[in-house]
């Protein structure tokens, strides 16, 4: 699990975790889908004390992408257009279809590595017209924005789903059945956004704050001093992944992202509307929206299936195994729900690394 050296480093961490650990039951919530990926895969829970529990929220990007704005794309495709998409994408179920289901039926859809490749194939085939399935946290929107700034050739347009994750957890707090004692913030996010960026919860929630980075040593020094956050009543930002995140963040993407989006209210999969946690194309960047364009609307769209519990498991109110779909009608060769698809989806990683792998959850 450890090399030798970091078996003997998590060791001492784990014992002052334990001593730091207070008596009562306390959650942690991390927004990040790699961060629940190093913490199952390494069996992170396991070498925690009973009473701490770590549990996911919406960092999969994937994950939370609502039908609606799949539906959008299926129908793009159905009249025509070239979509080009991230792979994590492909599979994610919309409302009746996928991605993936359409390409099989003969739709022209295209798996690209970045907004450039997307860009690149826009400009080698003139005659197609191709749409960039935008989607992501803060950590894509800027190499997003930097491309539309270059002036994309009049046969690209993007169909944008961006969502911001300080607001998502602001709205987590507002509900029932998850008292969160404290977060453990997404490294790759704040690698953009800053540090500043989070101080909020501290500041105005009272709520200890940490961002870490992504290998086991990095979350437990994260619980660590989430801890000693709470046993000195004293809650703060601190950055644990200083060698890369900044108090600033990253002014340059922010100015590029602030200049070609701006931000409104729209939906989350399995959360609902959160004020101010999306990005769309300013005005002036409309030629290269496409739900103006081709004058698209969504229609009536269906986020979470019968009988699936992604929208419990977002929020971090139901643990993946608990869904009676888990393993049987959802799995990742057949995904059902959205959190099966995604290499960062809650499900997707139980599956992988949980009881179905081994047992280590």
């Amino acid at each position: 699990m450890f090399q030798f050296r970091d078996k003997e480093i998590a060791r001492k961490v784990c014992n002052l975790i334990r001593k730091l650990s207070p008596k009562e039951n306390i959650k942690f919530m991390h927004v990040c889908g790699t961060h629940e990926q190093v913490i199952t895969k390494f069996g992170i829970r396991s070498l925690l004390p009973d009473n701490i529990e770590i549990i996911p929220g919406p960092g999969c990007p994937v994950c939370i992408t609502p039908a609606r704005d799949i539906d959008l794309a299926i129908e793009l495709a159905r009249r025509g257009k070239t979509i080009a998409i991230y792979g994590d994408m492909f599979r994610v179920p919309g409302s009746e279809s996928s991605l993936f289901k359409e390409k099989a039926r003969g739709r022209d859809i295209k798996i690209v590595y970045s907004i450039r490749d997307a860009v690149k194939f826009a400009r080698d085939h003139r005659k197609k017209e191709v749409i960039f399935f935008s989607i992501g946290f803060e950590t894509t929107a800027p190499t997003v924005a930097s491309e539309i700034l270059k002036s994309p050739p009049d046969n690209f347009t993007i169909l944008t789903s961006h969502r911001i994750i300080p607001p998502a957890m602001e709205s987590l707090l507002q509900l029932d059945e998850v008292e969160i004692k404290g977060w453990i913030c997404p490294g790759h996010v704040a690698t953009i956004i800053g540090v500043k960026a989070f101080r909020k919860f501290p500041e105005k929630y009272g709520m200890p704050t940490v961002i870490a980075g992504f290998e086991p040593l990095d979350v437990l020094f994260g619980i660590l001093m989430l801890l000693k956050q709470l046993k000195e009543n004293k809650p703060k930002a601190e950055n644990e992944y200083s060698r890369v995140v900044r108090e600033e963040g990253n002014v340059k993407a922010q100015k590029i992202m602030n200049e070609v989006f701006e931000v409104y209210d729209d939906i989350w999969r399995g959360i609902g509307e959160i004020p101010l946690s999306a990005l769309k194309l300013k005005d002036k960047f409309s030629e290269w929206d496409a739900r103006e364009k081709y004058d698209i609307k969504p229609k009536k769209s269906i986020d979470i299936p019968p009988g699936c519990s992604c929208h419990l498991v977002i929020v971090g109110k139901l643990k993946p195994e608990q869904c009676p779909m888990f393993g049987t009608k959802c799995t990742p060769s057949s995904p059902y729900g959205p959190c099966m698809v995604s290499t960062e989806g809650t499900c997707f990683i139980a599956y992988k690394y949980g009881s179905f792998q081994g047992g280590k959850l």
